[in-house]
């Protein structure tokens, strides 16, 4: 796991990565035109969240990446309308099936699926949603390359991952840009679903939507 950047500053360009439109405009409404962050949708899954990002870091110069948008909740840690920020961003589906079970690219020896936050900015930006009354966790974000649909994959996920908080799929692509340019990272997820058996009738995207302009407006507490 990369270390961390502690000594950002905070006067610096800042790149949030969506996957999709919607998650994008409401960050930037939230951000109301703050002319110190690009607000971008690189498209979805890991791949597209790379390379997008990776994009972007050649056109401008920027001090920190984020990655954000909705994002599944892990039963009895993220319930939906609340928001999950990352204290750390770990690929669950980066690696190999074993006759022993699943390994993680960093018990095979081919790198890291793990991808450490930056803890200052990410304490700052705690302190400001709840002020603002979110209903917040902090924990690890997964990225996953397939939706979680079962009870029995989620179930695996939190058995390979203990204590996570919620499931997306661009926060490790983004991260894994960032890192080779340098660059610290941090991950916020508006959750609009649990993790677990696809219902797409319970889902609250609006609302979860609504809870990232919030995390949008939060930020601009911490950017100063």
């Amino acid at each position: 796991m990369k270390a961390e950047h502690n000594d950002i500053h905070l006067g610096g360009r800042v790149l949030i990565v969506t996957a999709v439109p919607a998650e994008r405009e409401a960050m930037a409404a939230g951000l109301n035109g703050h002319a110190q962050v690009d607000v971008i949708a690189a498209g979805v899954g890991p791949a597209f969240a790379a390379a997008g990002t990776a994009k972007a870091l050649m056109k401008e110069q920027y001090a920190i990446v984020i990655s954000a948008g909705i994002g599944g909740g892990f039963v009895g840690r993220a319930e939906v309308g609340s928001i999950v920020l990352a204290n750390q961003l770990i690929a669950a589906d980066w690696g190999a099936e074993t006759q022993t079970g699943f390994s993680l690219l960093d018990e095979l020896g081919f790198g890291t699926a793990h991808f450490a936050v930056h803890s200052q900015l990410t304490a700052s930006w705690e302190a400001a949603l709840i002020r603002a009354g979110a209903n917040l966790s902090v924990g690890p974000i997964l990225t996953v390359a397939t939706a979680t649909g079962t009870a029995q994959t989620a179930e695996k996920l939190v058995a390979r991952v203990p204590g996570a908080a919620a499931e997306a799929m661009e926060g490790c692509g983004v991260a894994a840009a960032a890192q080779l340019c340098g660059l610290p990272i941090m991950e916020l997820r508006a959750i609009s679903n649990q993790v677990g058996p696809r219902d797409l009738e319970s889902w609250r995207i609006p609302e979860a939507l609504e809870r990232l302009q919030t995390a949008g407006h939060t930020l601009l507490e911490v950017l100063g």
